[in-house]
This record gives C-alpha cells, structure tokens and sequence, in this order.
C-alpha cells in the first residue's frame, strides 16, 4: 500500500489521541462546575466565566489553524493537527519541520511521499518539545520558588530578569529570520523575505497594542496574535513575488 499523509489511518490514530485531551477537559471542566457550586459560586458567574474563555479560546485556536494550513502541503492535516492540538508550538513546528525537510534533502513545497522520512519528521517535531512536558514536574516548583524569592527581594531586577528570559527565547528564533540574510550580498535576495515578514507582523502588533491601550480595544490584546500572524502571512505573499 502506497503511503500518504492524509491516509485514514493517520487521522484515526489521532483522532483518539485527540479525543483523550478533549475527554480530560470535560473531565475537569465537570470537576470544576460541580466545585463552584459546593463553595457558593452564583450560576450567573459560572455561565458568565464559561462564556468569556470560550469566545477568548477563539484566538489561540485562529492561530492554530494558520499552522496547520501553512504545514499541511508538505506533512498532510493530520500531523500538524496533532502536533499543534495537544502540546505544539506554532513557531517551534514550523521552524522543526522545515529543518528537518531540508537536511533531509527534500523540497518545501512538496508532499512527503516517503514513510520513513514522515516518521523522521514525527520524531523531531515530538521529541524536542516533550521534553518540557517532562521536566516541568520536577522544576518548576523550584524555578517559581526562586522568582517568587527574587521578586520579594527586589522587585525591579526580577522584572529585568523576566524580560532577559524572554528576549533570550525570542533571540533564538532571531537567529532563523535572520539566517540566510548574507545571501542578499550574493543577489540572491530570497534570505529577505522573512525579515520583511517579521517587521510588517511587528509593525501590526505594535499597531494592535496601542489600539488596545490608546482606543481602550481591550479585546484586541488577545486577537493581536492572530492578526499579526494573518496579516504576516498575507504579506509574504507579495513580498515573496517581489524578492523571490
């Protein structure tokens, strides 16, 4: 039997896999009803707060849906559905699965036909990212402890160093916007394309940011991804039939 990535057996086998995180969320989401009821919590709050994670759970799940699109040529719906339905990572699938197709030797734009290079793929996109599942077990309660400890002794520098940390994670990425910029230097301007990406997107959150402080948007701070994401996305297009 020829192998494909959108075979019913895949989207079977995930498809439960799937079915056993939505199962444990209406597990605790029961737990969770019948909890607010016991200590007193009025019905109109409950409905209240159900309703608003529920509209907000929107945005996220906008983005999601960009990854799976942008994934699904060459790895099929199925994988990148599981991938980014349970534990994944938008920038982190993307940026795992394109190395990997390439030291593979294989062409980004086209579909694996190969099992072992799908399963090659599957582990890389898998493996990496598990291993904070893992670990945050046995450290967080340390790492929380120990910023807990820094912010009561100086506030100020336990901001400085939450923004560090975070610079730190976002300079990781950096480093692939910005790897093939020297080929411009060469004519070849294709390295271009997603720094140009990544300033219109952060031109457009910077824009979501003041409209939601400024014009009281409130509800853009959690829809600033998303659109930024899209309209990134939208405007590679153009970018890319420019430099590409």
């Amino acid at each position: 039997m020829d192998f494909s990535v959108n075979s019913w057996i895949l989207f079977v086998l995930i498809g439960i896999l799937i079915s056993a995180v939505l199962g444990q969320s209406i597990y605790f989401l029961v737990r969770a009803l019948k909890r607010a009821k016991v200590i007193g919590i009025k019905t109109e709050t409950i409905k209240s707060t159900i309703i608003s994670s529920a509209v907000f759970t929107i945005a996220p799940a906008i983005a999601v849906l960009v990854g799976v699109v942008a994934l699904s040529k060459t790895l099929g719906i199925a994988l990148p559905w599981l991938r980014l339905s349970i534990i994944g990572s938008l920038s982190y699938e993307t940026i795992a699965s394109s190395n990997t197709i390439q030291a593979l030797g294989l062409d980004k734009g086209s579909t694996i036909s190969n099992a072992a290079d799908y399963v090659t793929v599957l582990w890389v996109m898998t493996l990496s990212i598990a291993l904070g599942l893992i670990l945050v077990p046995f450290l967080t309660k340390k790492i929380q402890g120990g910023m807990t400890k820094m912010g009561l002794k100086d506030k100020k520098w336990s901001e400085i160093f939450n923004n560090a940390m975070f610079l730190g994670m976002i300079s990781a990425f950096l480093g692939y916007v910005f790897s093939d910029v020297k080929s411009a230097f060469n004519g070849e301007y294709e390295g271009l394309i997603p720094v140009f990406v990544m300033l219109a997107s952060a031109v457009i959150m910077a824009i979501c940011g003041l409209l939601a402080t400024k014009l009281k948007m409130r509800w853009l701070t959690d829809y600033a991804l998303p659109i930024s994401l899209i309209s990134g996305m939208g405007i590679a297009i153009p970018v890319t039939s420019w430099l590409g």
